[in-house]
C-alpha cells in the first residue's frame, strides 16, 4: 500500500512541478501559498500543532494562533513550489534580487581563518537557501539533510539538493556521524537544523520544556574546538525575497565534563533558535511534534 500512496504522491508532486515551472517562481509560489493552506491542514494534525504553539507560548489570543499557522502553512507551500527553482537561485537567473544577507563580513572572516565552522538554524522560511548561499559564498560546505520517507521522490530531492544547494549532502542518522566527521576533517564546514525532534538526542530545554534535540554541533564543537555560526532567514512580505542574517561566531564554552558541556552548548542552541521563533512564529513550521 505504502508503494501505491508514494507513487500516487510522486505523480502529483512531478505534475506540479512542471505547472510551476511554466508559471515562473513568482506566480508559483503564490499558488503554493494558498495550495499550503488549503491542504497542508489535511496531512498533519491540527492537534499537534496547536499543541506546540501552545508550548512556546501559552494561552495565546485565537486570532493570533490562527495567523501564525495560516502562515506557516502558506510559507511551506510556497518552499514546496520554489523546489523547482532552485537552480534560478542558485544562479540568480530569478529576474529580481531574490536574498539580503545581513552580516557576510563574518563569511569573509570564516573564509580567511581557514578553519572549519558549524552553522544551524530552523526551518524558517526557504530554509534550503541557507546552505546554498553559504556554498555561492566559496565556503566548503556539507549540509546535514533528512532523506524523504517516499522512496520515488528522494533521489529527485537528493538531485535538486546536490546540483543546486551544495554538491555535498549527508544524511541525518548514525551512519552519517562518520561522513560528517571526515569531511570536517578535511576542511569542511558543516550546515544543519536543529529544530526537529532527535529520538536518540539526549532531553534538553525548549521554551522551557524537555524537547529530544540533536548534539552533534555541540559534540564537533567539544571535539575540535570550533566555532558555532546561527543563522535566520526570514520570506520578505513579496513572497519570493529573502533575508538571511549570519549571527557572530562564538567560542564554546569547555569544562573538564564532557556530558554537562555538550547539555549546555546544546541549551544555548535552543535558546538561540526560541529567539528566531518568536521573531517570525509564522514562518517556523509547527507540525513537527517536537516535545514528544
Amino acid at each position: 500500500m505504502k508503494s501505491i500512496k508514494y507513487f500516487f504522491e510522486f505523480l502529483v508532486v512531478i505534475s506540479l512541478f512542471t505547472i510551476f515551472k511554466l508559471l515562473g517562481v513568482k506566480i508559483a509560489s503564490n499558488i503554493g501559498s494558498v495550495l499550503g493552506k488549503f491542504f497542508g491542514p489535511l496531512f498533519r494534525s491540527e492537534v499537534i500543532i496547536k499543541g506546540n504553539i501552545k508550548n512556546a507560548f501559552g494561552n495565546i489570543d485565537e486570532y493570533k494562533e490562527k495567523e501564525i499557522i495560516k502562515g506557516m502553512w502558506s510559507n511551506i507551500g510556497r518552499t514546496f513550489a520554489e523546489y523547482i527553482f532552485l537552480k534560478n537561485f542558485k544562479f540568480n537567473t530569478t529576474g529580481f534580487d531574490h536574498i539580503k544577507i545581513n552580516g557576510i563580513h563574518y563569511l569573509d572572516k570564516i573564509k580567511k581563518s581557514n578553519r572549519p565552522v558549524i552553522f544551524y538554524s530552523g526551518h524558517f522560511a526557504n530554509f534550503e537557501l541557507m546552505a546554498m548561499e553559504l556554498d555561492k559564498s566559496g565556503i566548503k560546505t556539507a549540509a546535514i539533510y533528512r532523506p524523504l520517507n517516499n522512496f520515488f521522490l528522494n533521489p529527485i530531492m537528493e538531485y535538486l539538493r546536490m546540483k543546486y544547494i551544495c554538491p555535498t549532502q549527508i544524511p541525518k542518522g548514525r551512519s552519517g556521524m562518520r561522513e560528517i566527521v571526515k569531511r570536517f576533517k578535511d576542511g569542511y564546514s558543516i550546515a544543519l537544523m536543529v529544530d526537529q525532534r532527535v529520538g536518540e538526542g539526549p532531553r534538553i530545554s525548549f521554551f522551557n520544556k524537555p524537547a529530544h534535540t540533536t548534539t552533534v554541533p555541540a559534540q564537533l564543537a567539544l571535539k575540535y574546538n570550533c566555532k558555532l555560526v546561527p543563522i535566520s532567514l526570514e520570506r520578505e512580505k513579496s513572497g519570493t525575497s529573502f533575508e538571511m542574517t549570519i549571527y557572530q561566531p562564538y567560542e564554546i564554552e569547555k569544562t573538564d565534563n564532557d556530558e554537562n558541556d555538550t547539555k549546555n552548548i546544546t541549551l544555548k542552541i535552543n535558546q538561540i533558535i526560541e529567539k528566531m521563533i518568536i521573531k517570525n512564529p509564522a514562518q517556523w513550521i509547527w507540525s513537527h511534534n517536537r516535545w514528544k
